[in-house]
């Protein structure tokens, strides 16, 4: 699902009823439990957290433009998706996720490389996706990031 907005309050405010509060609360997690230094913003049409060009000058390798992006929230036809770059990128983090998703929620891990899906609203562990968001700094992340960056080998 698509939707148009310049701000994720915009964004929001477009979803069916039964998206907005999940949807909101993740991307509150991001707004409170991330370190500082994130940029929150509308980023590939959905509410995200960034690295801003002020921390990262060359931006996102795929459109220099744009910051590089970190974690994303979305509502789409069938679930809301959380996209973390950090579950992508880091073994450890993809690692100790899975582990600990087990104790938190009595679903099945529904997840791709940097994606998991919420299927049910009212089983969306959010005590664990606030602990997911202070895992990483954006130096943290940046550290990674810009060793796989092509523009830097």
């Amino acid at each position: 699902m698509n939707y148009k907005a310049n701000t994720p309050e915009e964004y929001i405010a477009q979803l069916p009823e039964e998206r907005q509060e999940p949807v909101q609360r993740i991307f509150d997690i991001f707004k409170s439990k991330m370190p500082k230094g994130f940029e929150f913003c509308i980023n590939y049409s959905m509410p995200s957290a960034t690295i801003p060009h002020s921390l990262y000058e060359g931006g996102y390798h795929c459109d220099p433009k744009l910051p590089v992006p970190f974690a994303s929230v979305a509502s789409q036809k069938n679930f809301v998706a959380l996209y973390h770059s950090g579950i992508y990128a880091i073994p450890e983090i993809h690692d100790w996720f899975i582990a600990e998703y087990a104790k938190h929620c009595k679903r099945k891990l529904d997840m791709g490389k940097s994606c998991i899906r919420f299927k049910k609203m009212d089983d969306i562990p959010y005590a664990l996706l606030e602990e997911l968001m202070t895992k990483l700094s954006p130096e943290d992340f940046l550290e990674v990031y810009a060793k796989s960056d092509p523009r830097n080998k």
